[in-house]
């Protein structure tokens, strides 16, 4: 069938579905991506993420701890960031990998405090077809962490392998 409206593909008369990320060939050297919803983290998300990654430190989860600091307020656990800024990328970057190949160069350039809204952008800075998976290809990409102020808190560089649209599964698997 045709394709739908923007982000949708016609599976039946007056019915769509929705699509996820892009193939290979989809992908160009320099697009950037800005990745919407933002997300405004919560307390609750530093502290909840911070006990699952067994990382108790003060300054991620004791507030009167940090009222001595010039923060004045736990800053939120940089694999909290980490995580929620890597999964804003992923339905539209890498939502049909089948593998993450590296993090690389990660860079925490400014705290995040409960509070903050997060956005994301990521631009596409190579791909090669894989010497490995010859009916697909690695796409290298570099993402930035912003918060609504403008302000950038998180940078970091990340591959991942990605079919070409010739061996989609995606009537396959309902997709």
């Amino acid at each position: 069938m045709d394709e739908g409206p923007t982000g949708y593909r016609r599976v039946g008369v007056q019915r769509y579905r929705e699509t996820v990320g892009f193939y290979y060939e989809e992908f160009t050297v320099g697009d950037v991506f800005e990745h919407r919803p933002g997300r405004t983290i919560t307390e609750m998300d530093n502290v909840l993420m911070s006990m699952l990654g067994m990382n108790a430190s003060p300054l991620h989860i004791d507030a009167a701890y940090m009222k001595h600091t010039r923060w004045e307020q736990p800053i939120v656990s940089s694999l909290v960031t980490l995580g929620i800024v890597g999964g804003m990328t992923a339905r539209s970057t890498s939502g049909r990998a089948v593998a993450n190949l590296g993090w690389d160069n990660i860079r925490l350039l400014s705290p995040v405090l409960a509070g903050d809204t997060l956005y994301a952008e990521t631009e596409i800075m190579m791909k090669r077809p894989s010497q490995s998976y010859t009916d697909h290809g690695i796409v290298g990409c570099r993402t930035l962490g912003i918060k609504s102020t403008g302000e950038k808190v998180i940078s970091f560089d990340r591959s991942f392998l990605v079919p070409m649209r010739e061996h989609s599964r995606d009537a396959e698997v309902g997709y």
